[in-house]
């Protein structure tokens, strides 16, 4: 579609989507030298994430951070070489083994939560409330709205 065929509304959320393409990368950057500090990689760092409460299957890991599972399972086989996490049997199906946190990993995570509530802290303080509320429901209106099949351009 010609760029003079977007409407405002496309062209003003085809701006946000650069700059979402954007912030993405520095965070990225920015979360790579935060996970290190800890011997971490952002991967790993979601990863121990979404088992730190309690063990969940790499499947249900995988979908919650919007990951393949084999991605995700190639981190976590790392990741229990490494000592960070424990494949454990799961009560309620005999393959899809529980992934869970080891202490090595606690103390991992220990070391990265007050830097990330300082980190969110900072990003959060110049913005109102409303700003970022309004934020968080238009990329996550959006996301569910490619998830059911209505971003798929025609």
């Amino acid at each position: 579609m010609p760029a003079d065929d977007l409407t405002a509304k496309g062209r003003l959320f085809r701006d946000v989507l650069v700059e979402l393409f954007r912030l993405r990368a520095v965070m990225l950057e920015s979360s790579e030298r935060i996970a290190a500090s800890a011997g971490l990689t952002t991967a790993r760092w979601q990863v121990l994430g979404a088992v730190q409460a309690r063990p969940q299957t790499v499947s249900v890991v995988a979908r919650a951070l919007g990951l393949t599972r084999q991605a995700v399972q190639e981190t976590a086989d790392a990741m229990e070489r490494d000592g960070f996490v424990a494949f454990a049997d799961n009560p309620h199906h005999r393959r899809a083994r529980l992934l869970a946190a080891t202490a090595r990993a606690r103390r991992a995570l220990a070391v990265l939560q007050p830097r990330q509530e300082q980190f969110a802290n900072l990003m959060g303080s110049p913005h109102t409330l409303a700003a970022l509320r309004t934020t968080l429901e238009v990329l996550r209106g959006s996301r569910e709205a490619v998830e059911a099949g209505h971003g798929d351009a025609k």
